[in-house]
C-alpha cells in the first residue's frame, strides 16, 4: 500500500510561503512608518516660516482682507497711487532706494549737461543774430534745435530755399562743435493731406525734407555721416493744434536733436 504524501505545512503550523509573506508585510509597514515620520512638519518651524513670509510679503493667513494695509485689497488692485510704496516695501518688484537715488542723481546730471549745451547753442545763435530763426529746447537726453518749415521749404516741396541756407550753414557750424555726439534730423508736417507725383503723403514728404537737411549739413559741415540720422515723422508728432493755421505752421518743422554722451561712473 502506497504511503500518503505529507502535507505542505510539515505536519502543522503555517505554510512556509505565508511566513515569508508576513515578514514582507512587516518590512513594508516599517518602511511606510519611516516615510510618514520623515514627512511630519515641525510645527514650530512651520510657524516661523509662515510668519517670515507674512512679514516680508504682507501675506495674511486664511485669505485675510488685504495685502499691504491700505494698498491692495483682495477683490482687486486699489489705490494705485500707493503701489510704489508697497512695491518698495517688498524689495522684490522695484529698485532699492539706493538704486532709485542713483538713477535720480544720474537724471539730474544729464539734465544739467543738456542745459549747459542748450545755453552754449543759444549763445552761438545770438552772436549770429539768429535766435529768432531757431528755437532751442532740451530734455535730459538731448538738445533740440527747431527750424520752421516755411522758412526752409515751399509748400509741398522738399527743396531747400536759397534764402534759408545761411541759417543752415550757421547751424552746421554749431553742430560741428559736437561732432562726436549723435545727431538726429526729424522732418514733421501738419495733418493736411498731400498727394503729388513726387510725394505720396506727408510721411514721404517729411522723410525727403529730413534727408535734404541731412545732405546739406554733410556737404557743408564737418560732420560724420555715421553719427547723423534722419527720419520723417509725418503728421504724428504735432506740437500745436492742427485745427488752426497758426498751429499747422508750428507743426511744419524740422527738428535737429543733439544727443550728449554722459555716463554714470
Amino acid at each position: 500500500m502506497a504511503k500518503k504524501r505529507k502535507s505542505d505545512d510539515g505536519g502543522g503550523g503555517l505554510p512556509e510561503w505565508l511566513a515569508t509573506f508576513g515578514d514582507l508585510m512587516n518590512l513594508l509597514l516599517c518602511f511606510f512608518v519611516l516615510l510618514f515620520s520623515m514627512s511630519n512638519v515641525d510645527a514650530e518651524k512651520y510657524d516661523a516660516v509662515s510668519q517670515s513670509f507674512q512679514q516680508t510679503f504682507s501675506i495674511f493667513p486664511a485669505g485675510a482682507m488685504a495685502i499691504g494695509e491700505g494698498v491692495l485689497i483682495s477683490n482687486g488692485v486699489s489705490q494705485l497711487n500707493e503701489l510704489d510704496k508697497y512695491i518698495n516695501s517688498t524689495g522684490k518688484l522695484a529698485e532699492s532706494e539706493e538704486e532709485a537715488e542713483q538713477m535720480e542723481e544720474f537724471e539730474n546730471k544729464q539734465m544739467a549737461e543738456s542745459e549747459k549745451m542748450a545755453e552754449k547753442v543759444e549763445e552761438a545763435l545770438k552772436e549770429s543774430d539768429m535766435e529768432s530763426e531757431v528755437d532751442i529746447d532740451f530734455t535730459s537726453q538731448y538738445v533740440t534745435l527747431t527750424l520752421n518749415g516755411a522758412m526752409l521749404f515751399d509748400s509741398g516741396s522738399a527743396e531747400i530755399k536759397e534764402e534759408s541756407e545761411p541759417v543752415l550753414l550757421r547751424v552746421g557750424q554749431i553742430l560741428t562743435k559736437y561732432a562726436n555726439y549723435t545727431i538726429e534730423i526729424e522732418g514733421h508736417t501738419d495733418n493736411v493731406p498731400i498727394k503729388t507725383s513726387k510725394y505720396a503723403n506727408n510721411n514721404v514728404l517729411s522723410s525727403f525734407r529730413a534727408l535734404a537737411i541731412f545732405d546739406f549739413l554733410i556737404e557743408n559741415a564737418a560732420l560724420d555721416p555715421a553719427k547723423v540720422k534722419h527720419s520723417g515723422r509725418g503728421e504724428y508728432v504735432p506740437v500745436a493744434d492742427n485745427s488752426t493755421p497758426e498751429g499747422r505752421a508750428k507743426n511744419r518743422r524740422v527738428e535737429i536733436k543733439l544727443y550728449h554722451a554722459l555716463n554714470l561712473n
